[in-house]
């Protein structure tokens, strides 16, 4: 299985904090070990999962994509304006 990130998701995890990244790190982890762990969304982002983890008390979304076997890192944010985001 190959690991891909759109260039979203690499800016927004070079933002974060050091406390902040062993909990995303942990939750990609997890992504990578059990692909399948999101939630399969529809309609316009029927090509798109969801795994909301919390990080730091707060509630936190990793949108990704698998296909070929491979699983591509779209974004991650709070719930706000997360879906919104990523139909652009």
């Amino acid at each position: 299985m190959q690991i891909a990130q759109t260039n979203q998701f690499k800016k927004s995890y070079k933002k974060l904090f050091s406390n902040q990244l062993p909990e995303i790190n942990n939750a990609i982890n997890e992504v990578i070990a059990n692909p399948e762990i999101g939630e399969k969304k529809h309609g316009d982002l029927s090509w798109l999962r969801v795994y909301k983890f919390k990080m730091l008390g707060q509630l936190t979304l990793i949108g990704y994509n698998i296909e070929n076997e491979t699983v591509t890192f779209i974004a991650f944010g709070s719930h706000e304006n997360f879906y919104r985001d990523i139909k652009r």
